[in-house]
């Protein structure tokens, strides 16, 4: 089954564009786990190159994309212009417009469509490090002008819609002939309103050797550890959490 690595733009001190206490960094972030979470949902393997604000350089990027064994590196960036509410829509870049990778990109272009945005089209960059030092086919989405207010309050109005329409647009080109993952089992530490609370949870967890991400389950934050296919797997994991002193609870999905 082919496998997605999803890269959350910039990140650490490199908040990327910003408008008006806007950052980059943290829209990215919050769509890349929730794409995730919505191609998990589909039965799409995944990965990440980060799940918390941490910086990484885009040679860092593409390397951790190379290693990963994933057959396709999906980037999501917000885009910006030199004067606020000048341009409007979405964009995808790719290293050159043939193959499966421009068919991605105008998959989710279209998908994007249809929740709202303009579709600006497919470009080539072949600059960026990200799209010429991966190895495998390799997308960045922008998704819409961080400084076009129209923009924002679409993305956060319809931040769900968002989402899925991105994983769609990856499935759409990946195959249809996916299974979705039966029932599997997860343990939660922490159900948070604030993004930096189950980030900071996140990084906590992480430092201690577990794997895990933030699942967004509107309008709440959720940091869940491992992903099993029994419940005593999970329970497992959920007693050892208990003598480290978390309070667990196993969610099935």
């Amino acid at each position: 089954m082919a496998g997605v690595i999803l890269d959350a733009g910039h990140g650490g001190y490199d908040n990327g564009a910003q408008f008006n206490g806007r950052r980059e960094k943290d829209d990215t972030l919050r769509l890349t786990l929730a794409v995730g979470q919505a191609l998990r949902d589909k039965g799409v393997p995944v990965q990440y190159t980060r799940q918390t604000d941490v910086y990484q350089s885009p040679i860092e990027k593409a390397r951790i994309g190379n290693e990963s064994g994933a057959d396709y590196f999906v980037s999501i960036h917000r885009n910006s212009s030199p004067l606020p509410n000048t341009y409007s829509g979405v964009e995808t870049l790719v290293y050159n417009d043939s193959g499966i990778k421009a068919e991605m990109a105008r998959n989710v272009n279209r998908r994007l469509s249809e929740v709202g945005f303009n579709d600006l089209g497919v470009k080539e960059r072949p600059g960026l490090a990200v799209l010429r030092r991966t190895n495998i086919p390799a997308i960045l989405i922008e998704a819409g002008f961080i400084n076009t207010v129209k923009d924002n309050e679409l993305f956060d109005s319809r931040f769900n819609d968002i989402a899925n329409a991105i994983a769609d647009g990856i499935v759409d080109t990946i195959g249809s002939g996916q299974q979705e993952l039966g029932s599997t089992y997860r343990v939660q530490i922490g159900l948070y309103r604030n993004f930096s609370n189950a980030q900071y949870a996140l990084n906590e967890a992480l430092a201690q050797g577990f794997d895990g991400d933030i699942v967004y389950e509107e309008p709440y934050y959720a940091v869940q550890l491992g992903e099993f296919r029994t419940l005593d797997e999970a329970v497992q994991l959920e007693n050892e959490l208990k003598q480290r002193g978390y309070d667990t609870l196993v969610v099935k999905k």
